[in-house]
């Protein structure tokens, strides 16, 4: 009985270390590839967003290219938030801009909530 019991808690163990991407870096930020919401879904842009894509020089095309081609960062997402559960969404523009996009799932569509670029520190005053 306590084998089975053992058995049980490290399986689960051991299939979620396994799920993790690697870092390019060599560091583990809390990476998966699991997916949790459709990334072609109609993006819908809150206010907040649209004003730091605006003073980041951020486009819904960029949004559009690492929403497409990004990884979720688990690190930096909270999936289990109620009501809305929101995911960090990373990765580079065609112009090596590195973004991170955060999205919060809604029936059929995605919100934007808001989108940062990594490593630039802009002056926004967004409310």
């Amino acid at each position: 009985m306590r084998r089975i019991l053992r058995l049980l808690l490290i399986v689960p163990l051991f299939f979620g270390c396994h799920s993790r991407l690697p870092d390019p870096n060599g560091s583990d930020h809390g990476v998966t590839n699991h997916e949790p919401f459709d990334r072609h879904a109609e993006l819908v842009f809150t206010r907040h967003a649209r004003c730091r894509m605006d003073c980041r020089h951020i486009t819904a095309v960029e949004i559009h290219e690492v929403l497409d081609n990004g990884i979720i960062n688990y690190g930096k997402s909270e999936p289990d938030s109620r009501p809305d559960p929101k995911y960090a969404v990373e990765g580079y523009t065609a112009e090596q801009q590195h973004l991170r996009i955060i999205v919060a799932p809604e029936n059929a569509k995605l919100i934007i909530i808001t989108c940062i670029e990594l490593g630039v520190e802009w002056s926004c005053h967004c409310n």
